[in-house]
């Protein structure tokens, strides 16, 4: 049992070293995240180390059970690409370009339309893909507008992790946590809808608070002008997206897992693409647009980490932990260790390693979606809580902007910690 929990945590330590001093490796014309490297290193001396589990960890990728991790990642990537074809064909910007537009000379406008646009689309898509096609965005436009973008950006980030609760599939560590809790699409949007409006509303006053007097100056620049140019293909995507959103909601009731769900509608989206390709005898660069900005890295990553925290269940660590967690006062529990642990080890992990937590308790569903709260808010308390900080901190440095640890651990603390609480406290009175 120590050895296993010795190279976990050093490879837990390595990765998030990564994470912080080198983000990006450049080999050749190729740039790599380190952090992916580490943790199939680790899993591998581990499999080699504990070799007698290596049946064990075969038996988990294999089951036909909601918990397969091929399963969940078929279902993210597939959600992820939805999304993108539609950045792709240039729809988040233009939403963006139509709200500052309406928001003319006033940021507080701007703001209030901003927050609740990403909040709106957060909930359909991703927060992933919301915070890579926004941030750029909003930066291009505050050094036009000559405005602060950090009370835009933050306000970006927080909506885009705080609304990605909503639904299943919001964030990658939703559709883990509850698949592998067995929890449906509909299941789960009855309990989790209180708990993300309150958080939602608690985090747009918070920064509000914190950027108040920011907000006051007028904005003297023009937005982007930005026209879908094939409208045509974007019906299509948003289509796509609407049947399989709808498809999620009812598949438990017609026996449809998700991930075929979401795997068919992009076999669909492909061959409507390419039909149009074809009759305009044009290459589908949409396609290819996608095919290119797919995260790769989380399938080496999350295979890894799920194979350490199979291991680590098989040494018998994780039911240690759920002892000395204990069933009472659950929710509180869950959500302030998984808020607290997405910041040491990365929410993906963490929700990895939570789920065989709660599968070795008797905490209940409170603990699952305790668990859920944590690792979406946990993202906007500290780079290291989620991958979407990691990619924010990234591109605003590209951009000329610095947001450091330190910024990003006094935004956490006035806006994450009160939102935490609350959509804990209304969690507390509906489970």
């Amino acid at each position: 049992m120590i050895t296993a929990i010795v190279i976990c945590a050093v490879t837990v330590v390595l990765m998030i070293s990564s994470i912080l001093f080198l983000p990006k490796l450049r080999i050749k014309k190729l740039n790599i995240s380190p952090y992916w490297l580490i943790a199939l290193l680790g899993a591998t001396v581990l499999l080699i180390v504990k070799s007698e589990h290596l049946a064990a960890v075969g038996q988990a990728m294999t089951a036909n059970t909601a918990i397969n991790p091929l399963k969940i990642l078929v279902l993210f990537i597939s959600m992820t690409v939805l999304s993108i074809f539609l950045d792709e064909l240039g729809l988040f910007r233009y939403l963006a370009s139509q709200i500052l537009k309406r928001a003319k000379s006033g940021q507080i406008k701007l703001f209030i339309y901003l927050y609740i646009t990403v909040s709106v689309l957060t909930m359909f898509t991703s927060n992933d893909i919301i915070i890579l096609s926004f941030t750029p965005f909003i930066c291009y436009f505050a050094k036009n507008a000559k405005i602060n973008p950090i009370p835009f950006l933050a306000a970006e980030f927080v909506a885009a992790n705080t609304w990605s609760m909503a639904l299943i599939i919001g964030n990658p560590t939703n559709i883990y946590l509850a698949t592998a809790s067995g929890i449906d699409f509909l299941g789960y949007i009855k309990v989790s809808i209180l708990p993300t409006v309150t958080a939602g509303a608690v985090a747009f006053l918070m920064l509000f608070l914190l950027f108040r007097k920011k907000l006051r100056e007028p904005i003297s620049g023009e937005p982007e002008v930005v026209a879908i140019e094939d409208k045509l293909l974007l019906w299509v995507g948003i289509a796509h997206l609407g049947v399989c959103t709808v498809l999620l909601a009812i598949g438990s009731y017609i026996n449809l897992e998700m991930w075929l769900v979401s795997a068919c509608a992009v076999g669909s989206l492909i061959i409507f693409n390419g039909v149009i390709a074809i009759v305009r005898k044009r290459k589908p660069k949409e396609l290819s647009g996608c095919i290119k900005r797919i995260p790769y890295e989380l399938v080496p990553f999350l295979l890894s980490m799920f194979t350490m925290i199979v291991i680590l269940s098989e040494e018998g660590v994780t039911a240690q932990i759920a002892n000395l967690l204990g069933s009472d006062l659950a929710i509180l529990k869950y959500g302030a260790t998984s808020f607290l642990s997405a910041n040491i080890i990365n929410n993906i992990p963490m929700s990895v390693l939570f789920s065989s937590i709660i599968g070795s308790s008797a905490s209940g569903a409170g603990a699952i979606y305790a668990t859920i709260i944590g690792s979406n808010i946990s993202a906007f308390f500290t780079p290291i809580g989620a991958l979407a900080g990691i990619m924010w901190s990234s591109i605003l440095s590209e951009h000329g902007y610095k947001f450091g640890y330190l910024s990003f651990l006094k935004m956490g603390l006035i806006i994450a910690v009160p939102t935490l609480c609350s959509a804990l406290g209304v969690l507390c009175l509906i489970v």
